[in-house]
């Protein structure tokens, strides 16, 4: 599968606006879908990623920002924003590399397909959970005392909430690409006949 240009750009505006549209709320009812988007860019994007992971990182601190001060509040002393939140990158990175690890050993929809998909999805979805999560709780002035325990406690408390929704939304994504590959296949196979009978 070798995308155009204008594909990857294409598959670029789709996934900003995803983002775009559910990280405006984090656990409204459509819950923020910015880990599957990393995701979902690093296997589509892989050979794009020089620009889509910076301007994707871009947007969603633009959109924070304005969620933020729309509110009124001041961006730098918000909840979320702490020194861990450059962290996200690397959050938000290992989420992107998981794509790319993906794209590397895909060849066609199947068993073996699934679960590559199933092991690279979880393992990135695990370590950015733990990155970020982790800086979070270790380094904002928001918990007040931390410790193992506690931070023990939090990772069971958010860990399944998170895996959840960034499952869903791999899983949109993947019966999205399953369908537009059996589209595809399909149109291939019949433009022969149709060369034929012109």
């Amino acid at each position: 599968m070798t995308l155009s240009q204008p594909q990857r750009i294409g598959i670029f505006v789709v996934l900003a606006l995803v983002m775009a549209g559910t990280r405006i709320n984090h656990f409204g009812a459509f819950p923020d879908a910015s880990w599957a988007v990393f995701f979902v860019a690093g296997f589509y994007l892989r050979g794009s990623m020089r620009w889509a992971f910076p301007a994707l990182m871009a947007l969603a601190v633009l959109i924070d920002y304005l969620v933020i001060s729309g509110q009124g509040l001041d961006f730098w002393s918000h909840y979320c924003v702490s020194p861990a939140y450059g962290f996200l990158i690397a959050a938000y990175g290992t989420m992107s590399l998981g794509g790319r690890l993906l794209r590397s050993q895909y060849n066609a929809p199947g068993l073996r397909a699934l679960g590559l998909l199933v092991a690279c999805f979880l393992v990135a979805e695990c370590v950015c959970f733990v990155v970020s999560n982790g800086s979070f709780y270790w380094l904002s002035p928001s918990v007040t005392s931390p410790g193992t325990g506690g931070w023990m406690q939090n990772m069971a408390d958010w860990y399944l909430p998170y895996l959840r929704t960034s499952g869903i939304y791999v899983g949109v994504a993947t019966l999205v690409h399953l369908i537009a590959s059996r589209s595809l296949h399909t149109l291939d196979n019949q433009a022969p006949i149709r060369a034929r009978r012109g």
